[in-house]
Protein backbone atom coordinates (compact mmCIF):
# COMPACT_ATOMS: atom_id res chain seq x y z
CA UNK A 1 0.00 0.00 0.00
CA UNK A 2 0.89 3.76 -0.72
CA UNK A 3 2.36 4.62 2.37
CA UNK A 4 0.84 8.38 3.75
CA UNK A 5 -2.86 7.07 3.13
CA UNK A 6 -4.64 6.80 6.11
CA UNK A 7 -7.97 4.96 6.83
CA UNK A 8 -10.81 8.10 7.43
CA UNK A 9 -14.09 7.63 7.41
CA UNK A 10 -16.70 7.49 4.51
CA UNK A 11 -20.77 7.22 3.61
CA UNK A 12 -22.05 4.32 2.62
CA UNK A 13 -25.81 2.73 2.33
CA UNK A 14 -26.61 -0.67 4.11
CA UNK A 15 -29.23 -2.72 5.61
CA UNK A 16 -29.11 -5.11 8.41
CA UNK A 17 -32.05 -7.39 7.80
CA UNK A 18 -33.26 -8.07 4.30
CA UNK A 19 -36.88 -6.14 3.92
CA UNK A 20 -38.50 -3.63 1.83
CA UNK A 21 -36.68 -0.75 0.67
CA UNK A 22 -38.22 1.96 2.22
CA UNK A 23 -38.31 0.31 5.76
CA UNK A 24 -34.17 -1.34 5.82
CA UNK A 25 -31.89 1.06 4.09
CA UNK A 26 -29.65 3.31 6.28
CA UNK A 27 -27.39 6.07 5.43
CA UNK A 28 -24.33 6.34 7.28
CA UNK A 29 -20.35 6.45 8.02
CA UNK A 30 -17.89 3.89 7.92
CA UNK A 31 -14.10 3.36 8.32
CA UNK A 32 -12.38 3.70 4.91
CA UNK A 33 -11.42 0.56 3.59
CA UNK A 34 -7.60 -0.41 2.93
CA UNK A 35 -5.97 -1.83 0.28
CA UNK A 36 -4.98 -5.72 1.08
CA UNK A 37 -2.61 -8.13 -0.65
CA UNK A 38 -3.75 -8.00 -3.89
CA UNK A 39 -6.21 -5.42 -3.90
CA UNK A 40 -6.75 -2.05 -5.53
CA UNK A 41 -8.79 0.73 -3.94
CA UNK A 42 -11.36 2.60 -5.83
CA UNK A 43 -13.05 5.89 -4.85
CA UNK A 44 -16.25 5.48 -6.12
CA UNK A 45 -18.04 7.60 -8.82
CA UNK A 46 -21.06 5.03 -9.78
CA UNK A 47 -22.56 1.82 -8.10
CA UNK A 48 -25.16 -0.12 -10.90
CA UNK A 49 -28.35 -1.24 -9.18
CA UNK A 50 -29.31 -4.71 -10.54
CA UNK A 51 -32.08 -7.27 -10.14
CA UNK A 52 -30.04 -9.35 -8.42
CA UNK A 53 -28.87 -6.97 -5.86
CA UNK A 54 -33.01 -5.57 -5.16
CA UNK A 55 -33.72 -9.38 -4.65
CA UNK A 56 -31.33 -9.91 -1.86
CA UNK A 57 -32.12 -7.06 -0.10
CA UNK A 58 -36.08 -8.47 -0.12
CA UNK A 59 -35.08 -11.36 1.02
CA UNK A 60 -35.18 -14.07 -1.78
CA UNK A 61 -34.22 -17.86 -0.19
CA UNK A 62 -33.30 -20.73 -2.57
CA UNK A 63 -31.89 -20.65 -5.22
CA UNK A 64 -28.06 -20.61 -3.97
CA UNK A 65 -29.09 -16.85 -2.41
CA UNK A 66 -26.92 -17.12 1.27
CA UNK A 67 -29.08 -15.23 3.77
CA UNK A 68 -26.50 -13.12 6.33
CA UNK A 69 -27.14 -11.86 10.14
CA UNK A 70 -24.72 -9.22 9.03
CA UNK A 71 -24.51 -5.46 7.84
CA UNK A 72 -24.68 -5.64 4.06
CA UNK A 73 -23.13 -3.04 1.77
CA UNK A 74 -25.03 -3.93 -1.51
CA UNK A 75 -24.44 -3.89 -5.22
CA UNK A 76 -22.18 -5.61 -7.40
CA UNK A 77 -20.83 -3.51 -9.58
CA UNK A 78 -19.61 0.30 -10.11
CA UNK A 79 -16.62 2.31 -11.34
CA UNK A 80 -14.51 5.11 -10.10
CA UNK A 81 -10.94 5.85 -9.79
CA UNK A 82 -8.18 3.43 -7.78
CA UNK A 83 -6.89 5.98 -5.52
CA UNK A 84 -4.40 3.30 -3.88
CA UNK A 85 -2.98 -0.42 -4.17
CA UNK A 86 -1.89 -3.02 -1.73
CA UNK A 87 1.38 -5.28 -1.70
CA UNK A 88 1.73 -7.37 -5.20
CA UNK A 89 -0.27 -4.74 -7.46
CA UNK A 90 1.34 -2.78 -9.88
CA UNK A 91 1.31 0.99 -9.24
CA UNK A 92 0.09 1.60 -12.37
CA UNK A 93 -2.67 1.27 -11.93
CA UNK A 94 -2.97 4.37 -9.16
CA UNK A 95 -5.30 7.39 -10.77
CA UNK A 96 -6.96 4.94 -13.64
CA UNK A 97 -10.68 5.17 -14.32
CA UNK A 98 -11.85 1.52 -13.94
CA UNK A 99 -15.16 -0.81 -13.96
CA UNK A 100 -15.59 -3.28 -11.40
CA UNK A 101 -18.05 -6.07 -10.58
CA UNK A 102 -17.89 -8.76 -8.07
CA UNK A 103 -18.40 -6.21 -4.78
CA UNK A 104 -20.24 -8.02 -2.51
CA UNK A 105 -22.26 -10.08 -4.84
CA UNK A 106 -20.88 -13.41 -5.74
CA UNK A 107 -20.23 -14.28 -2.15
CA UNK A 108 -24.30 -13.73 -1.52
CA UNK A 109 -24.60 -16.63 -4.55
CA UNK A 110 -22.00 -18.63 -1.87
CA UNK A 111 -19.06 -18.33 -3.80
CA UNK A 112 -16.93 -16.39 -1.17
CA UNK A 113 -13.57 -16.97 -3.22
CA UNK A 114 -15.02 -14.78 -5.90
CA UNK A 115 -15.98 -11.67 -4.61
CA UNK A 116 -15.59 -8.90 -1.42
CA UNK A 117 -18.31 -8.65 1.05
CA UNK A 118 -18.45 -4.91 0.51
CA UNK A 119 -20.36 -3.43 -2.37
CA UNK A 120 -19.83 -0.28 -4.04
CA UNK A 121 -23.21 1.61 -2.56
CA UNK A 122 -20.03 3.10 -0.78
CA UNK A 123 -17.70 6.23 -1.57
CA UNK A 124 -15.07 3.72 -1.34
CA UNK A 125 -14.50 -0.24 -2.38
CA UNK A 126 -11.04 -2.30 -1.80
CA UNK A 127 -11.49 -5.70 -4.24
CA UNK A 128 -8.61 -7.70 -5.87
CA UNK A 129 -7.58 -6.17 -8.66
CA UNK A 130 -8.22 -9.11 -10.71
CA UNK A 131 -12.13 -7.73 -10.40
CA UNK A 132 -11.29 -4.57 -12.24
CA UNK A 133 -11.01 -2.95 -15.54
CA UNK A 134 -10.05 -0.16 -17.68
CA UNK A 135 -13.17 1.74 -18.61
CA UNK A 136 -12.79 3.47 -22.21
CA UNK A 137 -12.32 6.99 -22.42
CA UNK A 138 -15.15 7.16 -24.12
CA UNK A 139 -17.45 5.79 -21.89
CA UNK A 140 -18.47 7.86 -18.38
CA UNK A 141 -18.96 6.69 -15.02
CA UNK A 142 -22.60 6.14 -15.30
CA UNK A 143 -22.50 3.44 -17.91
CA UNK A 144 -19.39 1.87 -15.91
CA UNK A 145 -21.70 0.99 -13.84
CA UNK A 146 -23.60 -0.97 -15.98
CA UNK A 147 -20.53 -3.35 -17.38
CA UNK A 148 -19.83 -5.90 -14.39
CA UNK A 149 -23.03 -7.46 -14.67
CA UNK A 150 -25.27 -7.01 -17.36
CA UNK A 151 -22.45 -6.12 -20.05
CA UNK A 152 -20.45 -9.37 -19.65
CA UNK A 153 -23.38 -11.18 -18.81
CA UNK A 154 -25.09 -10.08 -22.57
CA UNK A 155 -21.59 -10.36 -23.93
CA UNK A 156 -21.26 -13.96 -22.99
CA UNK A 157 -24.62 -15.38 -23.68
CA UNK A 158 -24.80 -14.14 -27.44
CA UNK A 159 -20.96 -15.37 -28.10
CA UNK A 160 -20.27 -18.48 -26.05
CA UNK A 161 -21.34 -20.78 -28.67
CA UNK A 162 -19.58 -18.88 -31.38
CA UNK A 163 -20.02 -16.34 -34.18
CA UNK A 164 -23.67 -14.90 -34.15
CA UNK A 165 -22.97 -13.47 -38.10
CA UNK A 166 -25.49 -14.95 -40.60
CA UNK A 167 -27.73 -16.45 -37.54
CA UNK A 168 -31.32 -15.63 -36.47
CA UNK A 169 -31.06 -14.62 -32.63
CA UNK A 170 -34.14 -14.21 -30.10
CA UNK A 171 -33.78 -11.77 -27.43
CA UNK A 172 -36.66 -12.28 -24.66
CA UNK A 173 -36.67 -9.01 -23.13
CA UNK A 174 -34.73 -6.59 -25.26
CA UNK A 175 -34.70 -3.56 -23.08
CA UNK A 176 -33.64 -5.14 -20.25
CA UNK A 177 -30.04 -4.22 -18.27
CA UNK A 178 -28.81 -7.80 -20.07
CA UNK A 179 -30.85 -7.49 -23.04
CA UNK A 180 -30.73 -4.44 -24.62
CA UNK A 181 -26.94 -4.91 -24.55
CA UNK A 182 -27.71 -8.33 -26.21
CA UNK A 183 -29.13 -6.90 -28.87
CA UNK A 184 -26.77 -4.30 -29.43
CA UNK A 185 -24.01 -6.72 -29.19
CA UNK A 186 -25.54 -9.42 -31.36
CA UNK A 187 -26.72 -7.05 -34.28
CA UNK A 188 -23.32 -5.30 -34.48
CA UNK A 189 -21.82 -9.13 -35.28
CA UNK A 190 -24.30 -9.17 -38.16
CA UNK A 191 -27.01 -11.41 -36.42
CA UNK A 192 -30.75 -10.62 -37.22
CA UNK A 193 -32.20 -9.70 -33.95
CA UNK A 194 -35.68 -10.41 -32.76
CA UNK A 195 -36.59 -8.94 -29.41
CA UNK A 196 -39.68 -9.60 -27.24
CA UNK A 197 -40.80 -6.28 -24.91
CA UNK A 198 -43.75 -4.96 -23.13
CA UNK A 199 -44.57 -2.19 -24.24
CA UNK A 200 -45.00 0.07 -27.69
CA UNK A 201 -42.04 2.27 -26.12
CA UNK A 202 -40.29 -0.61 -25.23
CA UNK A 203 -40.31 -1.68 -29.10
CA UNK A 204 -38.54 1.91 -29.92
CA UNK A 205 -35.95 1.27 -27.85
CA UNK A 206 -34.92 -2.36 -28.88
CA UNK A 207 -35.06 -1.21 -32.81
CA UNK A 208 -33.46 1.66 -31.43
CA UNK A 209 -30.72 -0.90 -30.05
CA UNK A 210 -30.46 -2.84 -33.23
CA UNK A 211 -33.32 -5.33 -33.52
CA UNK A 212 -34.67 -5.58 -37.10
CA UNK A 213 -37.89 -7.11 -35.44
CA UNK A 214 -39.69 -6.11 -32.09
CA UNK A 215 -42.50 -8.63 -30.84
CA UNK A 216 -44.95 -6.94 -27.93
CA UNK A 217 -45.46 -9.99 -26.26
CA UNK A 218 -48.62 -8.28 -24.40
CA UNK A 219 -50.01 -8.55 -27.24
CA UNK A 220 -48.72 -10.90 -29.50
CA UNK A 221 -48.51 -14.85 -29.56
CA UNK A 222 -44.47 -14.76 -29.50
CA UNK A 223 -44.53 -18.17 -30.99
CA UNK A 224 -46.40 -17.41 -33.99
CA UNK A 225 -44.78 -13.91 -34.16
CA UNK A 226 -41.38 -15.49 -34.58
CA UNK A 227 -42.29 -18.11 -36.87
CA UNK A 228 -43.93 -15.60 -39.27
CA UNK A 229 -40.64 -13.91 -39.31
CA UNK A 230 -38.38 -17.14 -39.60
CA UNK A 231 -40.25 -20.01 -40.53
CA UNK A 232 -37.65 -22.36 -39.92
CA UNK A 233 -37.28 -20.43 -36.14
CA UNK A 234 -33.83 -19.14 -34.76
CA UNK A 235 -30.90 -20.30 -33.94
CA UNK A 236 -29.99 -18.71 -30.68
CA UNK A 237 -31.81 -17.78 -27.78
CA UNK A 238 -30.84 -15.26 -24.95
CA UNK A 239 -33.58 -15.81 -22.42
CA UNK A 240 -34.41 -13.65 -18.73
CA UNK A 241 -37.12 -15.60 -17.92
CA UNK A 242 -36.43 -19.36 -18.54
CA UNK A 243 -39.08 -20.96 -16.53
CA UNK A 244 -41.72 -18.95 -18.36
CA UNK A 245 -40.85 -18.84 -21.93
CA UNK A 246 -38.82 -22.61 -22.12
CA UNK A 247 -42.46 -24.24 -23.99
CA UNK A 248 -42.35 -20.93 -26.27
CA UNK A 249 -38.14 -21.36 -26.39
CA UNK A 250 -39.14 -25.15 -27.80
CA UNK A 251 -41.58 -24.37 -30.63
CA UNK A 252 -39.32 -21.64 -32.03
CA UNK A 253 -35.57 -22.65 -31.83
CA UNK A 254 -34.20 -24.56 -34.73
CA UNK A 255 -32.89 -27.87 -34.48
CA UNK A 256 -29.28 -28.22 -32.71
CA UNK A 257 -29.93 -24.48 -31.83
CA UNK A 258 -28.67 -22.87 -28.32
CA UNK A 259 -30.00 -21.52 -25.66
CA UNK A 260 -28.44 -19.33 -22.96
CA UNK A 261 -30.12 -18.47 -20.01
CA UNK A 262 -29.37 -15.94 -17.07
CA UNK A 263 -32.36 -15.69 -15.11
CA UNK A 264 -35.71 -17.42 -14.66
CA UNK A 265 -37.32 -14.96 -11.90
CA UNK A 266 -40.84 -15.65 -12.36
CA UNK A 267 -40.61 -19.51 -12.36
CA UNK A 268 -38.06 -20.59 -10.60
CA UNK A 269 -38.51 -24.17 -10.55
CA UNK A 270 -39.35 -24.88 -14.27
CA UNK A 271 -41.20 -27.83 -15.97
CA UNK A 272 -39.21 -28.69 -19.08
CA UNK A 273 -40.85 -29.68 -22.49
CA UNK A 274 -38.08 -32.29 -22.56
CA UNK A 275 -38.98 -34.02 -25.71
CA UNK A 276 -39.26 -31.61 -27.54
CA UNK A 277 -35.53 -29.94 -26.72
CA UNK A 278 -34.73 -33.51 -27.10
CA UNK A 279 -35.34 -34.26 -30.39
CA UNK A 280 -34.26 -31.16 -31.70
CA UNK A 281 -30.68 -31.68 -30.12
CA UNK A 282 -31.24 -28.26 -28.38
CA UNK A 283 -28.04 -27.37 -25.79
CA UNK A 284 -29.36 -25.01 -23.20
CA UNK A 285 -26.68 -23.09 -21.30
CA UNK A 286 -27.17 -21.77 -17.88
CA UNK A 287 -25.16 -18.45 -16.84
CA UNK A 288 -24.19 -17.15 -14.17
CA UNK A 289 -21.84 -13.76 -14.54
CA UNK A 290 -20.47 -13.82 -10.82
CA UNK A 291 -18.51 -17.11 -11.86
CA UNK A 292 -17.48 -16.58 -15.26
CA UNK A 293 -14.19 -19.05 -15.97
CA UNK A 294 -11.38 -16.35 -16.52
CA UNK A 295 -11.14 -16.96 -19.84
CA UNK A 296 -14.77 -16.36 -21.03
CA UNK A 297 -14.31 -13.25 -18.29
CA UNK A 298 -11.55 -12.34 -20.31
CA UNK A 299 -13.42 -12.49 -23.68
CA UNK A 300 -16.20 -10.76 -22.27
CA UNK A 301 -13.85 -7.99 -20.55
CA UNK A 302 -12.04 -7.95 -24.02
CA UNK A 303 -15.13 -7.62 -25.93
CA UNK A 304 -16.95 -5.24 -24.15
CA UNK A 305 -14.32 -2.79 -23.98
CA UNK A 306 -13.57 -2.82 -27.76
CA UNK A 307 -17.45 -2.31 -28.14
CA UNK A 308 -17.49 0.38 -25.72
CA UNK A 309 -14.07 2.20 -27.59
CA UNK A 310 -16.02 1.50 -31.26
CA UNK A 311 -19.28 3.15 -29.93
CA UNK A 312 -20.82 0.21 -30.68
CA UNK A 313 -22.47 -0.42 -26.56
CA UNK A 314 -24.43 2.27 -25.18
CA UNK A 315 -26.36 1.38 -21.74
CA UNK A 316 -29.62 3.54 -21.42
CA UNK A 317 -29.87 5.10 -18.13
CA UNK A 318 -32.80 4.93 -16.99
CA UNK A 319 -32.50 6.75 -13.46
CA UNK A 320 -29.75 8.14 -11.91
CA UNK A 321 -30.46 8.84 -7.81
CA UNK A 322 -28.02 9.85 -5.34
CA UNK A 323 -26.38 7.78 -2.83
CA UNK A 324 -29.10 8.74 -0.18
CA UNK A 325 -31.81 7.59 -2.09
CA UNK A 326 -31.03 4.40 -2.88
CA UNK A 327 -34.20 3.15 -1.42
CA UNK A 328 -36.13 4.86 -4.11
CA UNK A 329 -33.55 3.35 -6.58
CA UNK A 330 -34.70 -0.11 -5.64
CA UNK A 331 -38.15 0.55 -5.59
CA UNK A 332 -37.60 1.75 -9.42
CA UNK A 333 -35.93 -1.75 -10.29
CA UNK A 334 -38.06 -3.81 -8.39
CA UNK A 335 -41.34 -2.30 -10.28
CA UNK A 336 -40.08 -2.93 -13.31
CA UNK A 337 -41.22 0.57 -14.78
CA UNK A 338 -37.42 1.63 -16.13
CA UNK A 339 -36.66 1.01 -19.41
CA UNK A 340 -32.62 0.72 -19.25
CA UNK A 341 -30.29 0.50 -16.13
CA UNK A 342 -30.66 2.35 -12.37
CA UNK A 343 -27.14 3.77 -11.34
CA UNK A 344 -26.91 5.49 -8.04
CA UNK A 345 -24.25 8.92 -8.41
CA UNK A 346 -21.94 8.16 -5.42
Amino acid sequence: MIRGLRSRKMRIAWYDTPGPAAEVFVIGDSERPVAGSGEVLVKMFASGVNPADVRRRAGWSGAGYRRSDERIVPHSDGSGVVEDVGDGVNKSWVGRRVWLWNAGGASFYGFPDEGTDTGTAAEYVALPVRFVADLPDSADFDTGACLGGPACTAHFVVFADGDVDGATVLVQGGTGAVGELAVQLAAHAGATVIATVSSSEKAERARAAGARYAIDRTREDVAAAVLAISPDGVDRIVEVEFGMNAGTDAKIIKPNGRIATYSSPTVREPLLPYYELQRKGIAVRFVQAYILPPADRKRSIEGVNRALRDRRLRPTIAARFPLADIAKAHALVEGHQAIGNVVLEI
